[in-house]
């Protein structure tokens, strides 16, 4: 069997590849355990050359990765561009603070010495999506390795090419043979390789459906999981924001990777003072994007990357005008090649809507008004996912109290929401479990273990 890349931006093939057959898994699962035996006991120091070494590589090779990257999912170049370096940090990020962040910690108890351990698992499989193929792998990769794991990489089908070119910008920088390997493999090997005894623990990102079969298996086979899944983010905008800086941050939120983000902001939760001429505004502003080439640094929006995104996607907005949404702007497919949609502006959503309780992942904007703050932190909570949220007003005091109320992961005042890698990332509810980068997500794969010396 095989599977062949798509350019999203014209809808023609790029590449076939064959998946693997069982024996060339075997082979590359029997590597992972070797490599896990060697990398556990390398150096911090050894560790950190390395992802240097790699952050090098990225950062003189920015712009043909993120053509890669632009080819086979339709991120526009500047975006992808921008990934690529984001990856370069979060290499140095973890090669200059894991060895302080994985350091033993002295407990003081009644022995002679006591102190809590790090220590790696073995061999991760990381399960990764196609919206940002190369930063989602790198987030998980890169505290992995600095930790002493090895990674195993099941990635997006469409996005293979980037994986391989992931897989051999590791090889180069010098990692041990082994130490991260791609899995070119259908979803149903997933079981198979989450119960071999030889994958200490699995992650994921993705949607809320994977999430729950890939936490199941790991369940079954008692070992831990970390789940990245999907969103519906709340961006509340009160009465007295500063509304330039709430419309170019929630249209940035909204619209970047061509609306395909987790974090990205879906629901608009206006206070009612200011609804109706954030919305005018914002609608315009919509309407100036200009759709087309990904290549072309002049796009703001590409196509989604695939037609059945982009016909689920339509489908979500029909539902949404049959239930009372009003369609301020856009809401069709673009009649062109490739799988373009039209920026969209849906108003007047209510609670317990498609728009609105659904998470829509493309360039598609719900707004909802809110009778004050504590209905629009309501609004916002009244929903089965836990990303992030973000609050916009002038009284940053009052922003942080209703940020702590948001029941999210990742909550924000004065600034759209975003991952960061000195900062813990990740939900709650259907939104996942567990935390990826910081210090929390450095710790994500390790033993965490209690050293007792008696006298």
């Amino acid at each position: 069997m095989s599977i062949t890349t798509i350019d999203p931006s014209t809808g023609a093939p790029i590449e076939t590849y064959d998946w693997m057959t069982d024996a060339e898994v075997e082979e590359r699962l029997r590597r992972a355990a070797d490599a896990f035996q060697r990398h556990r006991t390398s150096s911090f120091a050894r560790r950190a050359a390395a992802l240097l070494r790699l952050a090098d590589r990225l950062e003189e090779r920015t712009r043909p990765l993120a053509e890669v990257m632009t080819r086979e999912m339709g991120k526009p170049i500047g975006q992808a561009e921008a990934e690529v370096t984001k990856c370069a940090w979060v290499c140095r990020y973890y090669a200059e603070h894991a060895a302080l962040f994985l350091a033993p910690e002295p407990v003081a108890t009644e022995a002679a010495g006591s102190y809590i351990a790090y220590q790696p698992l073995g061999p991760i499989l990381a399960i990764m999506p196609w919206n940002f193929p190369f930063w989602q792998v790198f987030r998980h990769a890169a505290p992995a390795l600095m930790a002493g794991n090895v990674v195993l990489l099941k990635h997006a089908p469409n996005v293979t090419g980037c994986a391989l070119v992931l897989e051999s910008l590791f090889q180069e920088a010098g990692f041990d043979d082994g130490a991260f390997q791609v899995l070119l493999v259908d979803v149903d090997a997933v079981p198979a390789l989450v119960e071999d005894p030889r994958v200490a623990a699995a992650t994921l990102t993705g949607s809320v459906g994977a999430g729950r079969a890939v936490g199941k298996l790991a369940g079954q086979a008692i070992k831990p999981s970390v789940l990245e899944l999907g969103g519906s983010d709340a961006f509340i905008v009160l009465a007295d924001a500063d509304l330039d800086r709430a419309l170019t941050a929630g249209l940035t939120s909204r619209m970047q990777n061509n609306g395909q983000s987790c974090i990205a902001a879906k629901r608009f939760i206006l206070e009612r003072p200011i609804a109706e001429a954030f919305t005018e505004r914002f609608v315009r502003r919509v309407e100036a994007l200009t759709v087309g080439d990904p290549m072309d640094p002049e796009t703001d929006i590409g196509p989604l990357a695939r037609a059945d995104l982009r016909d689920h996607l339509h489908a979500q907005v029909q539902q949404a005008v049959a239930e009372g949404a009003t369609l301020l702007t856009g809401g069709y497919p673009l009649d062109r090649p490739g799988f373009f949609y039209a920026p969209t502006v849906l108003g007047g959503v209510n609670a317990g809507t498609t728009p609105f309780r659904e998470e829509l992942f493309g360039p598609v904007a719900s707004l909802i008004v809110a009778d004050d703050a504590d209905h629009a932190v309501a609004l916002a909570n009244d929903v089965p996912f836990g990303l992030g949220g973000a609050v916009f007003t002038r009284d940053v005091e009052r922003g942080e109290r209703l940020a702590l109320r948001l029941e999210v992961g990742c909550a924000f005042v004065n600034e759209m929401v975003k991952s960061d890698p000195r900062l813990p990332f990740g939900g709650i509810k259907a939104s996942g479990y567990g935390r990826e980068l910081g210090r929390a997500g450095l710790r994500a794969f390790v033993n965490v273990k209690t050293v007792w010396l008696g006298s």
